[in-house]
């Protein structure tokens, strides 16, 4: 468990990364020529609109809606604040826009995919726009009460009173921090760590208002990572199978296009996986999709699997020969062979730890299948020097497999 937890956290690491690099760069801004720090407060613009091109390319509608909030935000923070916010209307505007784009980044988190051009997409522009026209309207003179709330001090504690953030927005980014880091690790989803990355490089930009070009620089680094964040989210959907997590076959494609002269190829495929959907339904099917892939996942030998198509993968181990990795495929075959499969009911838990509880040692719920695989294997040589040889070669060793009686490995 503490591994899978490690693994998922790595869905963090351009966001700390982008994060990390600026702070170390941050010192070094002053030191720069004076006509890039005249451009330097266009930099945010400039990847905001980049961000919201690709958002509108790949129609992603959430960070589209974040990148509008940040690019609102931006220009009105230049457009009214001169450093640190003076007189009432800059004060609330800031305050303001400290409580509501964390709260924002949550809400979005917490959202499906829509789209923009939608009727939700119609929704979220009218949501913002709800959001200005408050905001509009606290400036205000006389709206006394919002402004108080704002300001307010809920504690006098020396570390929080050092802190240029108002006192409001400090639970906002505590709690939406914790709602975007939950879902981002549950969705494994680049844009949701990037929202997180935004509201981390936002609440710096903001402290550091009264700094000089602190703000445009973490500003920069929000868009940035948002940016990053879709552009690794369209990737995945080329290059990543929806269904079982694994690469996709289009990946391994690509892969096989720079393999040194020394690799070997693994066909694997379900055996009878057609009954399995005709007798249990294609939820079940998918169950078994998962499972086996999930299996497969682990293949030793320095294996690396792909989902090639329907029930069928394809495993390529790199720099090594048949007589290196074969009993690997037979310990994987083995391991898929042995395992009991729970057939999910409609009674059965979602929580993967509720559904081990049931697998170890509860009486309820006896109905499991086993699942087995036959393998085809085969390496480049004289013979078979080109990629698609080396797979046509495994698919006929995986076609004898099955032919034999199925549930075994052959070359």
């Amino acid at each position: 468990m503490h591994a899978l937890s490690m693994k998922n956290l790595t869905i963090f690491l351009i966001p700390t990364g982008l994060i990390m690099a600026t702070i170390w760069f941050f010192p070094q801004v002053a030191m720069l020529p004076s006509g890039k720090l005249a451009l330097l407060p266009s930099a945010p613009y400039l990847i905001i609109a980049m961000g919201l091109l690709l958002s509108l390319y790949f129609h992603r509608g959430r960070p589209f809606f974040m990148f509008l909030v940040l690019s609102a935000v931006y220009w009105s923070f230049q457009g009214h604040l001169r450093g640190a916010p003076a007189g009432i209307a800059a004060t609330v505007l800031f305050q303001s826009a400290c409580v509501l784009v964390p709260l924002n980044i949550a809400i979005f988190s917490l959202m499906r995919e829509r789209g923009i051009v939608t009727v939700a997409g119609r929704l979220r522009f009218t949501f913002l726009g709800l959001q200005a026209l408050f905001v509009g309207w606290a400036v205000e003179p006389g709206h006394v009460a919002v402004q108080q709330f704002l300001a307010c001090r809920f504690t006098e504690n020396q570390i929080l009173a050092g802190l240029i953030l108002p006192q409001p927005a400090l639970p906002v980014i505590a709690l939406g921090g914790i709602v975007v880091a939950a879902r981002a690790i549950k969705s494994q989803s680049p844009i949701d760590a990037g929202l997180l990355g935004v509201m981390a490089a936002f609440t710096v930009a903001c402290n550091g208002i009264a700094t000089d070009h602190l703000t445009p620089v973490f500003m920069t680094t929000a868009a940035a990572i948002l940016t990053l964040g879709v552009l690794k989210d369209s990737y995945n959907m080329a290059f990543k199978d929806d269904l079982t997590g694994l690469p996709s076959r289009r990946a391994l494609n690509e892969q096989l296009t720079w393999l040194g002269r020394r690799y070997t190829v693994a066909m694997v495929d379900v055996d009878h996986f057609k009954w399995f959907n005709d007798t249990y339904g294609h939820d079940v099917g998918d169950q078994v999709l998962r499972m086996v892939a999930s299996k497969l996942r682990s293949v030793g030998s320095g294996g690396k699997t792909y989902r090639y198509g329907g029930e069928e993968f394809a495993i390529l181990f790199p720099r090594k020969g048949r007589d290196e990795i074969i009993e690997s495929l037979e310990e994987l075959r083995r391991t898929i062979a042995d395992y009991q499969m729970r057939l999910r009911s409609s009674d059965r838990p979602n929580s993967p730890k509720e559904g081990k509880k049931l697998r170890h040692g509860s009486s309820r719920g006896n109905s499991t299948v086993s699942v087995t695989v036959s393998i085809g294997v085969s390496e480049n040589n004289g013979d078979r020097r080109h990629p698609s040889d080396v797979i046509k070669a495994a698919d006929q060793a995986l076609y004898r497999a099955k032919g034999s009686g199925r549930n075994r490995v052959c070359s």
